[in-house]
């Protein structure tokens, strides 16, 4: 599912789990959805003001293929701050597992005067044990924050490593639109239990992060 698929394969949850008609208004009938949707939603994160991560401990495991993190609207507590992602298996909580990856950057300012397309070897990891950045620079002003998706594919695998994609899109510090494209994997056959979400520095301040199983 391609990262422009998200929201068509969101539609097809069930109805009445979006609540249609409270959210959005919608009058009509629905009709055409099956009883097992693409997505499953497995539990939410919903920031209190002053988280000092997201971690999600449970329902990631052999019961789909793949996992999807959805954020929405992630606002930090200290300006400039990258948003950052690692694993861990069985009960760790070290969060430190082998990571390699790719990453590239698109950004435009608002004042059209500042624009670049490149790879970011910066923040790309050979083997590193270090939180993956999803993104820099996200800014704390009250309208700022960042927003994405990340794919984790069969975590569950004690014969495979655990392959990512990411994509992110934030209101940068610099009053700039930055969009980042993450992928790689984490370089072990261990079973993949746990996910923590955090900016660099400070708090998550607002925001959620919403957890699927595909099917």
């Amino acid at each position: 599912m391609a990262f422009g698929e998200v929201g068509t394969s969101l539609s097809k949850i069930k109805a009445n789990s979006l609540n249609l008609a409270g959210t959005f208004g919608f009058t009509g009938t629905v009709s055409g959805l099956a009883d097992e949707t693409p997505l499953v939603l497995i539990s939410t994160f919903t920031s209190d003001g002053s988280d000092s991560d997201a971690t999600f401990t449970s329902g990631i495991d052999s019961t789909y293929k793949e996992y999807l993190f959805v954020f929405n609207n992630l606002h930090p507590e200290t300006d400039t701050s990258e948003f950052m992602f690692q694993a861990d298996t069985g009960t760790n909580t070290n969060f430190n597992q082998t990571i390699t990856s790719t990453v590239f950057r698109a950004y435009h300012d608002e004042a059209d005067s500042s624009t670049g397309l490149a790879y970011y070897s910066a923040k790309d990891q050979a083997q590193g044990t270090s939180f993956q950045s999803l993104s820099d620079d996200v800014g704390n002003g009250n309208d700022e924050c960042i927003s994405g998706i990340l794919r984790l594919y069969n975590p569950s695998s004690t014969t495979f490593v655990k392959h990512f994609m990411a994509r992110t899109v934030d209101y940068n510090s610099n009053d700039h639109a930055l969009t980042w494209h993450t992928a790689g994997y984490f370089n072990t056959t261990s079973a993949l239990t746990r996910v923590r979400f955090k900016f660099e520095s400070g708090e998550i301040q607002g925001g959620t992060i919403d957890l699927f199983g595909v099917v």
